[in-house]
């Protein structure tokens, strides 16, 4: 693959067939963050001396990879590049999590096969009842601090919280990491996320997150990686850590790391101590037999090593910006309605006395033992209010173990609680317990999407354990009966400040230099009629929704049926409506592609690593999408499945400014339609970096863009990276 002249050196998106690893090491005397040393350590390929830094593309070979219920359609893009063998088997780890409550022959034969490819190559297995994949891998060690872990999965994040650098990646991705050992990442400009003072009695680690949220929510980290540190991070227990790293995803970055410290290292001499006696019914005997077999990955040399070896930032690592929350100044909040930038404190919300239908306690957010420890001591001696449905779920098999070991489980349980499979059920949307057309629902989950735990109408508000479990009892959204308004700082909005902002904004694409022709068999131009979504955040289960994510054998023509349904249901059928009309009276060329072309608000695509939503726009004829700026998940699966993404805030702001209601994203449009159809068309020169679109009075506009390099260009051409790492291993004559 060619690459932009500016990224030419790091061998930006280069997919090489070596079996050696070759950490890169940095030069000394160029500074760095504890994520950019972490990223130097699995960076291969990197030219002699090269310092790894924000902004650089690089190769990286990660410890693990880790698919779940997604394996199956990674193992159909595995075998259609052409490969037969898994370069490194226990780089590989699978874990069913996803639709573990389905039953069907169907799913149960898709866990067959997935179980079975596993055992055929040697890869970690861990079967549907295990546990949610993130929590397995933080509980056996495949994450793990100073490490470079990536999933195939949004919420691969929350490795940060125990100090190991987790970051999302595509399914596409994913059969390339099993076909060559490694892909291709740009290393996200660094956030400082300061935590100062100590939090209030009864004020948790996901009440911080959902204040980030909320209060932070002009995208300041949007594709950002953020390092967090302050005062404040001593007092926060690694489960808590765990919670906040996990939602950063939601809060826009695609990493937040926690720096290893005292607490890290107490955490793991007590997993590991819990290892060491496993297979012991009795502990006392454990000085009187032999020892049991050391873990593979969480034992005592590797502990050693990490305790000699700990990461830090150098005193003059460069940020793009610096945020400050002050932990003292904060009391319980909670996310929502169908947002997570929408945070109130608890007293206010609790005044309203918002009925609730149901409550959980489930998902890698907020299902460890220490969040149902506080659920039950809320819940202990009360019953579940008549007219609500709690449901509960484990984060892991180990989870549920120790919460039944302590009791608490009982306690929910015979309070009223419905337990479900350790897995992540309700919160993709998947099994029973959905939210109904109406209802409200509260959540210790992360995503509180419209749509996504159910109907499109109800609404869905997040919190934490013990809010969860206290609203469940009551009936209505509200505060645990122990919590001390008297010990808590006044219920307005914490304090919190932006110390530095980012002087660059949002990184956008990489913009190719100017000279770059246009590769033969990629249009110059993208044309056709313009539809606008004034909407930002559109998130990725409004794009396509999570309840056909897992359905493996859904067409493309069946994707494009439903692109878009939770946020406008007849968005489909306006595209199909647009496109047949298209079909008679205009035909694509080698220089121009026709189509129709979706302009929206800020952070498009935000959300899950799902790429089903790239896909599904493109296979409904949207040949490419112009937002003012994208999430990078979404870019990624976007570029790596041929659907060309363009930057462009004043186009958007113009639409914006006539075409939304009262001149505002998130309302519609003026005649309160979602998706604003007035007759717009649009030329996109891609390569030349403009974009004129002409209004329906014939007026037409000029807008400069960042111009589509070769490597963009090469991966349409191969119709995506599937397709590019297939013509490669054809090359290199290996598979």
């Amino acid at each position: 693959m060619r690459l932009p002249a500016k990224l030419a050196g790091a061998h930006a998106l280069v997919l090489r067939y070596s079996s050696s690893r070759c950490y890169g090491t940095a030069a000394s005397r160029v500074p760095q963050t504890i994520i950019e040393k972490v990223v130097q350590r699995y960076a291969v390929d990197l030219p002699p001396g090269k310092t790894v830094k924000a902004g650089d593309y690089v190769m990286i070979r990660p410890e693990h990879v880790m698919t779940h219920d997604n394996t199956g359609p990674v193992i159909s893009k595995f075998k259609s590049i052409g490969a037969t063998r898994v370069h490194n088997p226990k780089q590989l780890v699978f874990t069913l999590d996803h639709d573990v409550q389905n039953k069907s022959a169907k799913n149960l034969s898709k866990y067959a096969s997935i179980e079975a490819f596993a055992r055929q190559h040697g890869i970690d297995f861990y079967p549907a009842g295990r546990g949610i994949g993130h929590q397995v891998l933080v509980e056996e060690g495949y994450a793990f601090p100073n490490a470079l872990t990536v999933a195939s999965d949004s919420h691969s994040n929350m490795y940060g919280g125990i100090g190991c650098v987790g970051t999302p990646i595509v399914r596409t991705d994913a059969a390339a990491l099993w076909a060559t050992g490694k892909t291709w990442w740009q290393v996200p400009r660094m956030i400082k996320v300061e935590l100062k003072g100590r939090l209030a009695p009864g004020v948790t680690g996901k009440d911080v997150i959902v204040a980030l949220c909320g209060y932070f929510n002009n995208d300041e980290v949007l594709n950002g990686a953020i390092e967090f540190g302050g005062d404040g991070i001593t007092a926060l227990s690694v489960d808590e850590r765990l919670t906040i790293a996990n939602m950063t995803t939601e809060w826009g970055a695609l990493a937040g790391v926690f720096p290893v410290d005292d607490i890290t290292l107490g955490w793991y001499e007590r997993a590991l101590k819990k290892l060491e006696l496993r297979t012991f019914s009795t502990p006392a005997l454990s000085e009187s037999i032999p020892p049991p077999p050391e873990h593979p990955r969480i034992n005592r040399a590797r502990l050693d090593s990490l305790h000699a070896n700990l990461i830090r930032s150098d005193a003059d690592a460069v940020y793009a910006s610096h945020l400050v929350l002050d932990l003292s100044t904060l009391v319980p909040h909670a996310s929502g309605p169908n947002s997570v930038k929408i945070s109130t404190p608890l007293p206010v919300l609790e005044s309203k006395h918002i009925p609730i239908q149901k409550a959980y306690l489930l998902s890698c957010t907020n299902a460890r033992a220490s969040d149902i420890a506080a659920a039950a001591e809320v819940i202990k001696g009360h019953k579940v209010a008549a007219g609500v449905e709690f449901y509960v779920a484990a984060a892991s098999s180990e989870v549920q173990l120790d919460a039944e070991k302590r009791g608490d489980w009982e306690t929910l349980v015979t309070a009223g609680a419905k337990p479900l499979p350790a897995g992540c059920g309700p919160c993709i949307g998947l099994g029973v317990g959905l939210l109904q057309d109406g209802e409200v629902g509260i959540s210790a989950t992360n995503r509180n999407y419209k749509g996504r735990m159910g109907h499109p109408n109800a609404q869905a508000y997040l919190a934490s354990p013990a809010v969860v479990a206290a609203s469940a009892v009551k009936g209505y959204i509200a505060s645990p009966d122990s919590l001390d308004p008297a010990s808590l700082p006044v219920p307005n909005a914490p304090y919190f400040s932006i110390v530095t902002p980012a002087k660059d904004g949002v990184a956008p694409m990489p913009v190719a230099a100017a000279e770059e022709p246009v590769l033969s068999g990629f249009p110059a131009t993208f044309a056709g009629p313009l539809l606008f979504a004034p909407q930002d955040n559109l998130n990725t289960d409004a794009l396509y929704p999570g309840k056909y994510t897992y359905q493996d054998d859904i067409t493309l023509a069946r994707q494009a049926e439903v692109v878009m349904e939770n946020y406008d249901p007849s968005f489909a059928a306006l595209v199909a409506s647009i496109r047949k009309e298209q079909e008679h009276t205009q035909s694509s060329t080698n220089s121009v592609k026709q189509g129709v072309i979706l302009v929206s608000g800020y952070n498009f695509g935000t959300g899950s690593s799902r790429e089903q939503a790239a896909t599904a726009l493109k296979s409904a004829g949207i040949p490419l999408v112009i937002a003012g700026s994208f999430g990078d998940i979404f870019k990624r699966n976007a570029i790596n499945n041929g659907l060309v993404c363009i930057e462009c805030p004043e186009l958007v702001a113009d639409l914006t400014r006539e075409y939304a209601k009262d001149g505002k994203r998130g309302a519609g449009g003026v005649d309160g339609e979602l998706t604003v159809n007035k007759g717009h068309a649009i030329n996109v020169k891609v390569v030349e970096g403009r974009v004129e679109a002409r209004w329906p009075g014939g007026e037409t506009r000029t807008y400069e863009v960042g111009r589509v390099g070769a490597s963009v260009q090469e991966l349409w051409i191969c119709g995506g990276l599937e397709g590019y790492v297939l013509k490669s291993i054809k090359e290199a004559g290996v598979a």
